[in-house]
């Protein structure tokens, strides 16, 4: 069991590394117009900065919605000052991104778009983002994810350094291996694209934790299975102190779920549906945040080098430290290719401690799995002054 998720890594992170055959698609014919969709939950602080990079990127036909969603700030009234349309939602009963979209979905059925763009409101969008994965979406008709980083909080400790690269394995290096094997992604969150005959296909309206992640697996098994856009690119950035905590929670107690709850219901449909799409799909989810992967390849190691010792049965041991030199590697080029420039060799040194971290984090999540979408309160950061 412990091999095929870190086989699967490192096969993606070697394609990554070592492949150039990505399937190129003609998205320069028809340039589709767009509603960008930006819900927002108390994001008076930063949501100017993220309209702003928005706005310059739009055309006249387009349009740039933000859904002021259960705000007890002045969201909605900043977001207005930028002329942009906002519309607002009060419903304390059902929050989270689901249901915003959802409710935003409904207020374009009148005057559809032929393309849907989401974008979260605390986000910086690179030039020409927008239009690349509206016009692939378009093409394809298929969901198209952007390339979606974070900015390490300016003052960066360690831990954000090791953090912000255990984001850009997942969400850069993996979907770019995925890319040059043909294969589809999953859905990272901000800076996503939908044809709008695609999204209306399924319901938005939910509070989960990872709503993007399972978006992505629901499109998958209805026959849309998500591209990615590796030039398009999308700024986050990662909390600083309890807000961190809390947003890693959030992110890590998802993907544990929805692996737990997802990976077999992608296999079933694999089977009926006879597609190895959707068992790459499974197989790409099935590899958990990698912190909780290394503590179980660390813990059952232990238990094999106990077993080789009191019975003499060294096998188990032989196969754990093959495994480990994989998933070493995987990480390490990983981190050559695409993270050098941000985390030296210094700060790589700090990966067991950083790893010891998180062992609360999924021992609560036995205990008391967070299942429902619960907002991060957010540290004010200057985009332009943060670290990259």
């Amino acid at each position: 069991m412990l091999f095929l998720p870190i086989a699967v890594l490192f096969i993606e992170c070697s394609a990554a590394l070592l492949l150039n055959f990505a399937k190129k698609h003609d998205c320069k014919a028809h340039r589709p117009n767009i509603a960008v969709l930006v819900p927002a939950h108390n994001e008076a602080d930063g949501i100017t900065a993220t309209l702003n990079t928005l706005i310059l990127q739009l055309k006249p036909q387009d349009q740039l919605i933000v859904i002021a969603d259960n705000c007890s700030d002045e969201t909605a009234a900043i977001a207005s000052q930028s002329g942009v349309t906002v519309i607002e939602r009060q419903d304390y009963k059902h929050r989270g991104k689901g249901y915003a979209l959802d409710y935003a979905l409904k207020f374009l059925e009148a005057n559809p778009p032929e393309v849907v763009v989401n974008v979260d409101a605390d986000c910086i969008v690179y030039p020409g983002t927008i239009d690349q994965i509206a016009r692939l979406a378009a093409a394809t008709k298929r969901p198209v994810q952007s390339t979606y980083l974070m900015i390490q909080p300016s003052n960066s400790s360690p831990k954000d350094k090791i953090s912000a690269l255990a984001v850009k394995v997942k969400n850069l290096v993996r979907p770019i291996g995925l890319q040059q094997l043909d294969l589809p992604c999953l859905l990272t969150g901000s800076g996503m694209a939908f044809p709008w005959s695609v999204i209306r296909t399924v319901s938005l309206a939910n509070s989960k934790t990872v709503d993007d992640m399972q978006l992505g697996l629901d499109l998958a098994i209805a026959g849309y299975p998500p591209l990615y856009c590796q030039d398009a690119q999308v700024i986050g950035r990662l909390m600083e102190k309890q807000a961190a905590k809390s947003q890693r929670r959030r992110w890590e107690h998802g993907h544990i779920e929805t692996l737990v709850n997802q990976v077999p219901r992608l296999i079933k449909a694999s089977m009926n549906q006879k597609r190895f799409d959707l068992l790459a799909i499974a197989l790409d989810l099935s590899i958990p945040p990698l912190s909780l992967l290394v503590i179980i390849w660390s813990t059952t190691t232990l238990g094999g080098l106990f077993l080789g010792i009191l019975a003499g049965v060294w096998m188990p041991g032989i196969v754990l430290a093959i495994e480990g030199l994989i998933l070493t590697i995987s990480i390490f080029v990983s981190w050559a290719k695409f993270g050098r420039d941000d985390v030296s060799v210094l700060t790589l040194l700090t990966i067991p401690f950083y790893i010891l971290s998180k062992i609360t984090l999924y021992l609560a999540f036995l205990v008391k799995p967070q299942t429902q979408w619960i907002r991060t309160e957010r540290d004010v950061v200057d985009f332009t002054t943060s670290s990259k």
